[in-house]
């Protein structure tokens, strides 16, 4: 993955945008589709670029945004602590902290329950935060 060079200092929304572009496959449309619905459940998130990726901030990492050749994983930091009552998170289960969506190739996003679920991560960060 491309990580920011030393001195890049460009905005992590322009490094995000150029991820996306050079995927130029079903990957890159996964990865704006996700960061739109991220933007619609939580219109004041922070955009970072860490780790050689997207990250999704609000109070503290809410998700990570990696892309690998069969999927786009979605690596919640606290996802152990957050509700999911969909089930959307379908990969690293077995940890006491987080958890993660894998969507591969041809997949359906349920789109309600993923920004409920955003939803439901800015809060348990914001909680976590002031108490």
């Amino acid at each position: 993955m491309k990580k920011r060079a030393p001195g890049d200092d460009r905005p992590a929304a322009v490094l995000i945008d150029e991820k996306i572009e050079t995927l130029g496959d079903w990957r890159g449309e996964i990865l704006a589709r996700v960061r739109a619905l991220i933007h619609e459940a939580i219109p004041d998130v922070v955009e970072e670029w860490k780790w050689g990726g997207p990250v999704w901030e609000s109070d503290g990492i809410l998700c990570t945004g990696e892309t690998y050749k069969a999927a786009v994983k979605l690596t919640f930091a606290k996802g152990a602590s957050v509700d999911d009552p969909a089930g959307l998170f379908n990969s690293s289960l077995e940890g006491n902290a987080r958890r993660a969506i894998d969507i591969r190739q041809g997949e359906p996003i349920n789109e309600p329950a993923f920004k409920a679920l955003m939803r439901a991560a800015a809060a348990f960060n914001a909680a976590s935060k002031t108490g």
